[in-house]
């Protein structure tokens, strides 16, 4: 489920990019020059999964506490890169697309290549920050299950595009990305929790308490509903007071840190 929700997250704005650039060539009367975007996606595609494939047989080949440590920074790794994106998403809002629509008339005045840039770079950083998290739910679960969820995932992603594309669907994305950030910040706040236990196990922070509480013989951790909510929020039956000090501290900073950044905006557009 987690690798679903975010291969279709990321897919989707990769998709709406890639959608963006032909459009606007399109308009421009340069649809000839969808080849060199076409290139640009393939080449970060490429890249990308050499990124993953690297990322995964580096933790494969760790045992014991090296596994450990390397599982807990790719997750602290991973809930940067989804804070990051929340963040972002929530400052720039649609101003994103009607940017990158003018950096294509741009592009296309300066030749081919430079659309190829324009489309490798955009959708490159996607790819690697999927490539960055889906690593770090593939080391909290099954790769078969990753494996499926992206395939899901990006199947829908590219669907929607297509049809964005053409015309045939209308997202009101402004709902859309505020509902999946929310999903995002509790990801995040699960890999937090998760780093921390990694860590713990490693030696290298203290339990202070252990376990704060267990739940495990209502609802374990290492059952089919709990694994699913282990990777999705990082939930675990029998927590130490560290792992959900960690967990409500990110929780509780980032939201107030949203919050306070939506107030501001919306009383700096009142006042306006």
């Amino acid at each position: 489920m987690a690798a679903f929700l975010l291969s279709l997250r990321e897919g989707l704005e990769a998709a709406l990019i890639v959608g963006i650039l032909l459009g606007a060539l399109r308009r421009l009367g340069r649809g000839e020059l969808g080849r060199f975007v076409w290139s640009g996606v393939t080449a970060a595609a490429l890249l990308s999964a050499a990124v993953a494939g690297g990322l995964v047989a580096t933790g494969i080949e760790m045992e014991r506490r090296a596994e450990q440590l390397f599982e807990g920074v790719m997750l602290l790794l991973a809930a940067a890169f989804l804070t990051g994106m929340i963040f972002w998403m929530q400052r720039q809002g649609a101003a994103w697309r009607k940017a990158l629509a003018v950096e294509v008339q741009q592009a296309a005045s300066t030749g081919g290549w430079a659309l190829f840039a324009v489309a490798f770079l955009a959708v490159v950083r996607e790819g690697i920050e999927l490539a960055l998290l889906l690593v770090a739910t593939a080391l909290q679960g099954s790769f078969a299950a990753i494996g499926l969820g992206v395939t899901l995932g990006l199947g829908v992603a590219i669907g929607c595009g297509g049809l964005l594309y053409r015309g045939v669907l209308r997202l009101n994305l402004a709902v859309s990305f505020r509902i999946t950030n929310v999903l995002l910040l509790l990801f995040a706040a699960g890999m937090v929790g998760l780093a921390v236990h990694e860590l713990i196990e490693a030696g290298l922070l203290p339990a202070i308490v252990e376990p704060l509480w267990n739940i495990n013989p209502i609802l374990s951790d290492q059952s089919a509903a709990g694994a699913l909510l282990r990777s999705l929020f990082g939930y675990s039956g029998a927590p130490t007071l560290t792992e959900a000090l960690a967990y409500m501290a990110y929780l509780g900073a980032i939201g107030w840190a949203l919050w306070r950044r939506q107030t501001s905006g919306q009383v700096a557009t009142a006042s306006a």
